[in-house]
């Protein structure tokens, strides 16, 4: 009696055991869909259902999110090199900048032709006033100069020439004042002579600020009619055409800077030679003096004898 009775109670706690083993296991294995290996597999193996329920929800959840990390990423910005700029801008800002790029290199040609043209014309100028300081006559100055050419020949010709076709004539002031009236206008001829080139320093500096400035305002315009259409103030939409808009500027202070300065360079070294030029006319004036008072001298002592 006592032996059924253990039996049964003993079958009782073995089913009860049983019993509470078995709860978490059943209560646990709906409640991790995500992680199916952490379930027991001889105790519930997951449907077909419960597998592709997880793998649906982990595949679409990355899906889901990107739309979300997308706007976040900054576009990529293209190159703004001066040269893609360039090739990028409308095609008045780049006929802007041809223009002051030309303007620019005509500055440059202009500075160097002159600095040589000064340089050998003020150096010839000053090597005949040398060669000329001991002369006594015209005739001696023109042979001290041989066949060589410039300015103080051109003066010791006129001179002479004045001095043949005023032969006869008593009169030496009548004859000074058409030998000055003709130094005049030689020196006025090299004067616009040397001054050619300057005229175009003068115009591509004081021109090409508002030339570039003009480029700069029609490229931004255009920047703003494309924010029009495009319906967006997002900077990198409008940077690539401000930055074309005001390379054109650039281009322009680029060649009115130098235009400016090389113009204020060759005033003062113009004026250095046409100083050289007076000292010329000074010397062939004296000397075309001192003929005229040596042949009436003459003829005064031949007169009074």
């Amino acid at each position: 009696m006592k032996k059924t009775t253990f039996q049964a109670s003993l079958a009782a706690a073995v089913v009860l055991a049983a019993t509470w083993l078995a709860a978490p296991v059943s209560a646990q294995t709906p409640n991790q869909p995500a992680a199916p290996a952490q379930s027991p597999a001889p105790a519930a193996a997951p449907s077909a259902t419960a597998v592709a329920a997880p793998t649906a929800s982990v595949t679409a959840a990355p899906v889901a999110a990107k739309p979300d990390a997308t706007p976040g990423i900054a576009p990529a910005m293209k190159e703004l090199s001066p040269w893609v700029m360039f090739m990028s801008a409308d095609i008045i800002v780049k006929a802007v900048m041809i223009g002051l790029a030309f303007a620019s290199l005509m500055t440059w040609t202009v500075f160097i032709a002159k600095s040589i043209e000064l340089s050998v014309v003020s150096g010839k100028l000053r090597s005949a006033l040398k060669k000329i300081a001991e002369a006594r006559s015209l005739a001696e100055a023109q042979m001290a100069l041989g066949a060589r050419e410039g300015i103080l020949p051109s003066f010791l010709t006129a001179a002479l020439r004045e001095a043949r076709m005023s032969a006869g004539l008593s009169s030496d002031t009548g004859i000074k004042e058409r030998a000055a009236s003709s130094f005049s206008e030689i020196t006025r001829a090299e004067a616009r002579r040397i001054r050619i080139g300057m005229g175009v320093l003068a115009s591509i500096g004081s021109t090409s600020p508002f030339v570039g400035l003009f480029g700069t305002v029609w490229g931004i315009m255009n920047s703003f009619i494309g924010i029009s259409k495009s319906q967006t103030t997002n900077l990198a939409v409008v940077a690539p055409g401000i930055a074309e808009a005001l390379l054109a500027t650039a281009i322009g202070l680029v060649a009115a800077i130098p235009a400016v300065i090389i113009y204020n360079h060759f005033s003062r070294v113009t004026k250095s030679y046409l100083e050289l030029v007076n000292r010329a006319s000074g010397a062939a004036a004296r000397l075309l003096s001192r003929d005229l008072d040596r042949t009436h001298g003459g003829a005064h002592s031949r007169a009074a004898e």
